[in-house]
C-alpha cells in the first residue's frame, strides 16, 4: 500500500498554494531544503508532480491529482478533530431519543434549529424511558429525555421540564363518576395503564382500579392514540405535549378531575465525557423555546 507522509503532503500545498519554495518554508517556519527534500520524496514514489521554472513553480496533472487528494485529506481531518473535540456547535449530528409525547413537541422545534444550520443533521427516536436509558447508557444517543430520575453513576441527569398528565374524552362526552369512564372504554397505550392508574387514583380515589375499565382499544403510535378518542370510542390518558400536538382539538377535550398530575422531564447523558458544543447547542435551543 502506498503511504505518504503528511508532512510531505503539507509541504506539497503551502507549495502549490504560494508557488515559492521560499514562502512555503516561511509559511511552515522550515528550511527551503527540508521542502525540497520533501518534494524529491514524493516525486520519488508517484514521478513528476512540479515544473519548476525559475524560482516559480507549476503543478504538473499528477500534480493537481495529488492536491485535490491532500486537501480532501486535510478537510477530513479538520472534521475528525471537529467532532472529537465538540468545537462546532453548528455542524454535525445532533441524536435525541425522547419518549412519544415531548418528542412530538421538541422535534419540530429542532428542525427549526436545522434549517438555521444546515450543516447540522438531527437524529430523534421515540421511545419509552426504559428504552431511552439503555440507548444513552449504550452510546447509541448522546442525549436522552425520561420521566424517571435514572439511579445510575454513568448518567447525568438534570432537570429539563415538566409534562401534565390528561384526561382526555370525546368531545362531547359527559365525565362525572367512574362510571362514565366506564362506559366509555379505556384506550391503552405501552404507557396507558400506568399513567391512567397514576391520574384516576388521585381524580376518583374510591374507584375500582383501571384493571376493572373495558379496554376498547390500543395503539402504540403516539400520532394516533387520540384517533379513537376523537371518533367517540373511549378516553384515554396521554401527557399534555401528546394532546396538543394532535390534528383535531375541536373532537376531543380534556377533563380536569381531581389535583394535577406532574412528571418531570430529566435530560440525561453519559457522565464519562461532556456533551458536544452542538448538543449543548440544541438543549439550550430547545429550552429556551420551551419556556
Amino acid at each position: 500500500m502506498l503511504m505518504l507522509n503528511p508532512i510531505w503532503l503539507r509541504s506539497f500545498i503551502a507549495l502549490a498554494d504560494l508557488g515559492s519554495f521560499t514562502r512555503a518554508a516561511e509559511r511552515l517556519g522550515v528550511t527551503q531544503a527540508a521542502i525540497s527534500q520533501h518534494m524529491r520524496a514524493l516525486e520519488d514514489k508517484l514521478g513528476p508532480l512540479l515544473v519548476r521554472r525559475g524560482r516559480q513553480v507549476e503543478m504538473t496533472p499528477a500534480g493537481k491529482l495529488l492536491l485535490d487528494h491532500a486537501q480532501a485529506r486535510e478537510q477530513a481531518e479538520r472534521l475528525l478533530y471537529q467532532r472529537i473535540e465538540g468545537d462546532c456547535d453548528c455542524e454535525g449530528a445532533v441524536s435525541l431519543i425522547t419518549p412519544g409525547s415531548v418528542g412530538l413537541k421538541i422535534y419540530p422545534l429542532l428542525l427549526d434549529l436545522q434549517a438555521l444550520h444546515p450543516l447540522l443533521a438531527i437524529h430523534h427516536r421515540f421511545a419509552p424511558d426504559a428504552e431511552v436509558l439503555e440507548a444513552v447508557l449504550a452510546g447509541r444517543f448522546e442525549l436522552g429525555l425520561a420521566t424517571m430520575l435514572p439511579d445510575d453513576p454513568r448518567l447525568i441527569a438534570r432537570p429539563f421540564g415538566s409534562e401534565a398528565l390528561e384526561l382526555i374524552v370525546p368531545a362531547d362526552a359527559q365525565v362525572r363518576c367512574w362510571d362514565d369512564l366506564a362506559r366509555l372504554g379505556f384506550i391503552d397505550h405501552p404507557e396507558g395503564k400506568a399513567m391512567a392508574t397514576r391520574l384516576l387514583g388521585l381524580a376518583f380515589p374510591r374507584h375500582p382500579g383501571v384493571a376493572s375499565l373495558p379496554v376498547k382499544g390500543f395503539s402504540n403510535q403516539v400520532g394516533l392514540m387520540l384517533e379513537p378518542v376523537a371518533r367517540g370510542m373511549g378516553f384515554t390518558v396521554l401527557h399534555r405535549h401528546a394532546r396538543q400536538a394532535f390534528r383535531d382539538q375541536a373532537a376531543i377535550r380534556v377533563v380536569e378531575h381531581g389535583p394535577p398530575v406532574i412528571d418531570r422531564l430529566w435530560l440525561l447523558h453519559r457522565a464519562e465525557w461532556p456533551l458536544s458544543q452542538r448538543a449543548e447547542r440544541a438543549v439550550a435551543w430547545l429550552q429556551e423555546r420551551l419556556g
